[in-house]
């Protein structure tokens, strides 16, 4: 606790000890939990970059929580990633369609406003919300998943969804 007073992550040897101290537990934590096709050395030092970005935010005491759960999110956001891409592949691309380029159109604008204000969520607003809405996941899974209470999961998904309700006329979900 005293360290916290007087030293900061934003100094070079302290930052340097965390990293040696933390750089191979997080490496083979993200290794054990998801594999070597996630890149998990690489996803360590993203999360290292991350810290380095937020040092003034992050006090030497939550340096090692903060790296394992942005090391974890990023992870978990890639896994997402692929399961869109690997739906959007499932379908069938016809050459033709029946909706006018107007709609279109629309259609995309809507889904890069869409993009954006999902993008200017938290990251933990954000992956409560594609976890509920996007995979499916009930409250008490994504609660368990993020090591949190139902309740956060569902403060989250709430406030993500006023957000994007403010911002997107029309945005309408099940």
């Amino acid at each position: 606790m005293s360290e916290d007073l007087h030293h900061s992550v934003c100094e070079k040897r302290i930052f340097e000890r965390i990293y040696n101290k933390y750089a191979k537990d997080l490496h083979d934590f993200l290794y054990y939990k998801f594999g070597a096709q996630y890149s998990p050395n690489d996803k360590a030092q993203d999360a290292f970059v991350k810290l380095w970005n937020n040092c003034k935010k992050v006090s030497v005491s939550k340096a090692k929580s903060f790296l394992f759960t942005v090391a974890n999110n990023m992870v978990l956001n890639d896994i997402k990633h692929q399961k869109v891409v690997l739906n959007y592949e499932k379908r069938d691309h016809k050459g033709h369609t029946n909706e006018t380029p107007e709609f279109l159109l629309e259609q995309d604008e809507f889904l890069q406003r869409y993009q954006r204000v999902l993008s200017s969520l938290t990251e933990e607003q954000r992956v409560a919300f594609l976890l509920s809405k996007a995979e499916g996941k009930t409250h008490a899974q994504i609660a368990e998943e993020l090591g949190v209470t139902k309740k956060v999961v569902e403060y989250r998904i709430y406030s993500a969804f006023k957000i994007l309700k403010d911002q997107l006329e029309g945005f309408k979900l099940k």
